[in-house]
């Protein structure tokens, strides 16, 4: 395949790639920046590609892998490490505290908002959270599945507005 030939095949299939960056980096301008780099790698090794495979597989994995690649990268660059005699992580976990009153406040708040449901809703919604399937629920409260999903799907939009606080919480 001619270096033409596969810059026409990249560009037909390159617009798929774009919302996998933006899923993978949750940024534009580092989508863009990864995007690049993607088109980039893949351009250079073309010599590597066979010829008749999935070219947009092919893509896929090398976005995938540069995007690992940056962010080991970034996590190392934002390592330090202490070169005194006891030659420890200084952000490691270990020496780092964790203030539990907040998570307990926001614990309550969820439980008194999952309590303050509506039976109808409450039920199907704390047995689909414990992880039984939609079927299984349908089966032990005899009531049919869409019903279920309907159900599950209010309590989710009702304790999103009683808990819009969190919404931006880390």
């Amino acid at each position: 395949m001619t270096a033409i030939e596969f810059s026409f095949h990249i560009g037909r299939v390159s617009k798929s790639l774009k919302p996998f960056a933006m899923k993978l980096t949750r940024d534009y301008e580092d989508a863009n920046d990864l995007l690049q780099d993607t088109l980039l790698k893949a351009f250079t090794n073309r010599d590597k590609y066979t010829e008749g495979t999935n070219l947009k597989a092919w893509l896929y994995t090398i976005m995938k892998n540069t995007f690992i690649t940056n962010y080991q990268k970034m996590v190392r660059k934002n390592t330090f490490i202490d070169t005194s005699d006891n030659l420890h992580y200084i952000n490691s976990l270990e020496s780092s505290t964790d203030n539990s009153a907040a998570s307990s406040f926001a614990l309550n708040d969820i439980e008194n908002a999952v309590k303050s449901l509506d039976e109808a809703y409450r039920m199907p919604f704390v047995m689909y959270f414990r992880g039984f399937k939609y079927h299984e629920i349908a089966d032990k409260l005899n009531i049919p599945i869409g019903t279920v999903k309907n159900r599950i799907h209010i309590a989710r939009k009702e304790l999103k507005d009683k808990l819009h606080m969190y919404a931006y919480w880390n």
